[in-house]
C-alpha cells in the first residue's frame, strides 16, 4: 500500500507511511468507502467536451452556466489552474485546458495536447480575447508563445502577469520574477 501512495503525486515516503497507517487504523466501513469513492471517480470523471476540463458529465458545470462570459476563453495547462483560478471569483469567462506544455525532451509536442481544438474554438466562435494563463517555466514560456501566434490571428491574446506573491521580499526574488513584476505593473487607483 506504501509503494501505491507513493505513486501519488507530492506523497514521499513519509507521507505514504502516515497515510497507509491512517487508513489500516480505520474501520473496514471507512476502507470501503474510500475505496469504492475512488472507483467511482475513475469510473465516471472525464473530459468535458468543450473545455477539456475535469468532469462528471460530457459537458462540465461551468461551460454550461449561461452566466459565464463567453466571448472571453483562459487558457490553462490543466484542470488544477481551473480549480486556482475559480478560487479567486475574480474570472467570469470560461476555460480551455490544453492538457499539458509543450516539452520536447518528454516526447509532448502541440499535437498531444488540445491546441488544434482551440484554434478551432476560437476561430469558429465570438471570442473577444483569450487571457494565456499557463506557468512561466521554460515549456510554459514555449507553449504560451506558440499558442499566442495560433490565436493571434482570430483575437486579441493576452496573458496574466506575474509578479511577487503577497508578503514575499524583492532580495529574494529572481531576476525573471522581479522583471515580469515590472512588466505587469498597472497604474494605482
Amino acid at each position: 500500500m506504501i509503494e501505491q501512495l507513493q505513486r501519488l503525486p507530492g506523497v514521499g515516503p513519509k507521507t505514504a507511511q502516515r497515510l497507509a497507517l491512517h487508513i489500516i487504523k480505520r474501520s473496514e466501513d471507512e476502507v470501503k468507502a474510500l475505496a469504492q469513492a475512488l472507483i467511482e471517480a475513475k469510473k465516471q470523471v472525464g473530459l468535458c467536451q468543450v473545455c477539456f476540463h475535469l468532469s462528471a458529465e460530457s459537458v462540465c458545470d461551468i461551460c454550461r452556466n449561461p452566466n459565464r462570459d463567453k466571448t472571453t476563453l483562459c487558457v490553462v495547462a490543466d484542470s488544477r489552474d481551473v480549480i486556482a483560478l475559480e478560487k479567486t471569483r475574480e474570472y467570469r469567462g470560461n476555460y480551455h485546458v490544453l492538457g499539458g506544455v509543450i516539452s520536447p525532451m518528454d516526447g509532448i509536442g502541440p499535437e498531444q495536447l488540445h491546441v488544434e481544438q482551440l484554434v478551432r474554438r476560437v476561430s469558429q466562435q465570438k471570442i473577444q480575447e483569450v487571457i494565456l494563463a499557463i506557468s512561466p517555466s521554460v515549456e510554459g514560456e514555449t507553449t504560451t508563445l506558440y499558442v499566442g501566434q495560433l490565436l493571434k490571428p482570430f483575437t486579441k491574446v493576452t496573458r496574466i502577469a506575474f509578479g511577487l506573491p503577497m508578503g514575499g521580499d524583492l532580495e529574494y526574488a529572481d531576476e525573471v520574477t522581479l522583471a515580469r513584476a515590472l512588466e505587469g505593473r498597472r497604474e494605482l487607483d
